[in-house]
């Protein structure tokens, strides 16, 4: 049986990325890092499979799904 996915939060993706909160916010915004879910009123995190997928290759990183139909 498969885990299933944890949510991590801010300072793990920092640790993790290496990279600064503005970096990570820009590039979001850019659409080459994953988007943040919303887990309550005041928080948010990532799922860990997509900052796993992003740091294994985060140069031609996409979301799940973009550019699937052009194969």
């Amino acid at each position: 049986m498969r885990e299933p996915d944890r949510i991590i939060r801010l300072k793990t993706v920092l640790d993790r990325t290496g990279l600064s909160r503005s970096t990570i916010f820009r590039k979001i915004a850019e659409g080459t890092f994953p988007a943040q879910l919303k887990i309550s009123t005041n928080g948010s995190g990532w799922h860990e499979s997509d900052i796993n997928r992003w740091i294994a290759d985060p140069v031609s990183w996409r979301p799940k799904g973009e550019f699937d139909d052009l194969r």
